[in-house]
């Protein structure tokens, strides 16, 4: 069957699209049946699906304001900053909103390049940061390559891989005209790799020392991700900027935002703000991000997620002692990974054994991932219940076993 757009980061004729008929809680309806969302659909649904706040929150705010332009006022848009500044570290004064993780980080390389003069940045090889080109020139991974050239003065460095030490503190003195660092507090999409212990505050040290700014990509690990509301909180570091997406509205709006610490945002009293576009803060988008900063706080998600990080880490690591080839469980919160030293077919067998058991999850294959292995990586809705989980691990179990 033939559609009439795009399938994203696929062979068209090799998409096999669900299709989406609703959902709650940790479940989505498809017309194959419901499946166990444990995935968060692509890390977004932290809140879950059909979540009634949720959809009250858009209803209410269509009815009163569904049209603006950048400069306007309403309640939704000075809501929602406050809500989120609320969140960040203290001294963080400004929002920059945009239309999600990749716009996000767009605007922030642009802000730190204003802010500073200078327009090197710093990301690592194993690291995704969006899709747009300035952000997919900051991504280390096959998208950048699919597409270059990108944009110039982005230095890749080899960070949490195979154990490799950090290089940015040594590649920051090597480097002139370095504007900031970016960097995922837990590498999500490329294997949920976990920084050790004082990483972070070498890189923050560092980039004092050079006069470049540490921006924490909190698109995929922030809201509740990993038992802390920004998943930098862990690490006992403030960055200068905090870019954000996914959580933001749980998926139920599109919106990314540009966390700014005053320290930063005060350049731009008096000097131009160059950063723009004709949906900044929409209504829609603005209102879902307050509701569900709201959800999180009412419902204790944050506490759920910190609280189920024991039963999830044992299920991983279930796998890991009932198969020779899963190895290396890791994770925080409610985002985990275990590695799977498989061939590409039987990959491919596993994903198919996990769409026939009605489990929505990520499969790395082993050409994403540059490794010899591949990976399986689980992110569920923080809403998810402990009986959920074990029902989840238990069929993927059971697909690992028709490999």
């Amino acid at each position: 069957m033939t559609h009439p757009f795009f399938f994203t980061w696929s062979a068209q004729q090799n998409a096999k699209p669900l299709t989406l008929l609703g959902g709650e809680g940790a479940h989505f309806d498809t017309d194959e049946g419901r499946f166990l969302d444990l995935g968060s659909l692509v890390y977004q649904a932290n809140l879950g699906h059909g979540h009634p706040k949720m959809i009250q929150a858009l209803q209410d705010q269509v009815a009163s304001l569904s049209l603006t332009m950048p400069s306007a006022l309403y309640p939704a848009k000075t809501e929602a900053a406050e809500a989120l500044l609320q969140k960040a570290p203290e001294g963080f004064s400004k929002v920059f909103f945009c239309l999600g993780g990749a716009e996000a980080n767009e605007n922030a390389l642009k802000i730190a390049r204003l802010h500073t003069g200078r327009y090197k940045a710093i990301a690592r090889y194993r690291s995704y940061h969006g899709a747009t080109m300035g952000a997919v020139s900051l991504t280390g991974d096959w998208r950048r390559t699919a597409v270059e050239p990108g944009i110039p003065g982005v230095i890749h460095v080899l960070d949490l891989d195979r154990g490799a030490p950090t290089q940015i503190p040594r590649t920051l003195e090597l480097e002139e005209n370095v504007a900031a660092v970016f960097l995922e507090p837990i590498v999500g999409a490329n294997g949920v790799l976990i920084p050790p212990p004082g990483y972070f505050q070498e890189i923050r040290e560092a980039c004092d020392r050079a006069g470049a700014l540490l921006v924490v990509d909190e698109v995929l690990t922030g809201f509740g991700r990993t038992g802390k509301f920004f998943a930098h909180e862990h690490e006992g570091i403030t960055p200068d900027i905090i870019t954000c997406g996914k959580g933001l509205t749980g998926g139920y709006g599109v919106l990314g935002a540009v966390l700014v610490h005053e320290r930063i945002a005060q350049t731009f009293e008096e000097t131009v703000l160059a950063c723009g576009l004709t949906q900044y803060a929409h209504p829609l988008g603005v209102a879902s991000a307050h509701a569900a900063i709201q959800v999180y706080d009412e419902e204790n998600l944050v506490e759920k997620a910190a609280a189920l990080e024991a039963p999830f880490l044992a299920g991983l690591q279930a796998l890991a002692d009932e198969f020779e080839f899963a190895r290396d469980p890791r994770g925080r919160g409610l985002l985990g990974a275990v590695d799977l030293h498989l061939s590409e077919e039987g990959l491919a067998k596993f994903k198919s054994a996990l769409r026939a058991a009605r489990i929505h999850a990520f499969v790395k294959g082993r050409k994403q991932l540059r490794e010899d292995n591949g990976a399986l990586v689980l992110a569920p809705p923080l809403c998810i219940s402990e009986e959920e989980l074990s029902d989840g691990f238990t069929r993927i179990s059971q697909a690992l076993r028709t490999v």
